[in-house]
């Protein structure tokens, strides 16, 4: 006698023959109101409306100087260059990003487990939380180029398996932001809809999607009307600022043609009660070191 396995929910469908909208079926704060935490009420508020928040200065001038130190070290180090989680700038050659950076270096591990960092993350989560994803972004100035729109969960979904939108990103500047160099910009609100994409997504497809996004890329038209809907805002602020965003949130990033560098360290939480399962729209997940497989919580 052969049993079969119950079919699985898809509470967020894409990659299929065209673009579908989805209302999102999930908390933006998992937390119940009141409960403790490093982040006031207001600011919970302005996450649950908008999709994000800010902290003017998360980590010290101080402590920024040791990031950027370290970052230099690893972009710098022959080993880590040559090394499957460095991506390379296509028309640079130079290093765009170094994935699993806190497996990569204590230094950066450390700040992983910052309570600052990890107790926010916890916070809006509503759970211990692993880290599905670290990295740090390389843009130097005079061409470097962008990340187009897109949502992260979207590629979440589709290719490593998560199931719900209970995931927190933050991005912690190790450079000047300003509104010229690249920065990263969002849809306020864009997060309470999900825009599932048209298009099957390839076999290896990270291998070309960490270098110049195309599949789970939304059509013109989508980003019009969301755009529309919701507007744009444009981040900036000194070094050791700090953004958070919803996993779901629209955002990207232009090219940075100016002398300035923008370098960041981004940090992806998930809630260990939302463990990656198989991709919902993709032949086989994608590498533990950009989608991890660990979901030991961070302590």
């Amino acid at each position: 006698m052969t049993t079969t396995a119950p079919a699985r929910t898809d509470l967020y469908p894409t990659r299929g023959v065209g673009e579908v909208t989805t209302p999102r079926q999930d908390p933006v704060v998992w937390s119940p109101p009141g409960t403790p935490g490093p982040v006031d009420a207001a600011d919970l508020q302005g996450l649950e409306r908008n999709g994000f928040l800010t902290v003017d200065q998360l980590i010290s001038p101080d402590e920024v100087v040791l990031y950027r130190d370290e970052l230099d070290r690893l972009i710098n180090d022959p080993a880590v260059r040559a090394d499957e989680r460095s991506i390379i700038e296509p028309k640079s050659q130079d290093v765009r990003s170094v994935f699993e950076v806190h497996k990569l270096s204590e230094v950066f591990a450390g700040l992983v487990r910052d309570e600052r960092v990890v107790g926010r993350a916890r916070q809006i989560l509503g759970s211990d939380v692993y880290v599905h994803q670290s990295r740090i972004n390389v843009k130097p100035g005079f061409g470097a180029s962008g990340f187009y729109w897109h949502s992260d969960f979207e590629t979440w979904h589709a290719e490593d398996g998560l199931p719900n939108m209970r995931t927190i990103s933050v991005s912690i500047a190790l450079t000047e932001n300003y509104d010229t160099n690249g920065g990263l910009m969002i849809m306020p609100g864009s997060h309470k809809t999900f825009l599932g994409c048209a298009g099957e997504t390839p076999k290896d497809n990270y291998k070309q999607s960490l270098k110049m996004q195309d599949a789970g890329t939304p059509s013109d038209e989508a980003l019009t009307g969301f755009a529309k809907e919701h507007g744009i805002k444009l981040f900036t602020g000194k070094a050791g600022a700090a953004t958070w965003f919803d996993c779901n949130c629209m955002h990207g990033s232009g090219d940075n043609i100016t002398p300035f560098p923008r370098s960041n360290v981004f940090i992806v939480f998930n809630s260990v009660e939302n463990a990656a399962v198989e991709p919902f729209a993709a032949p086989a997940p994608r590498p533990s070191f950009i989608g991890s497989r660990d979901f030991t919580p961070v302590r």
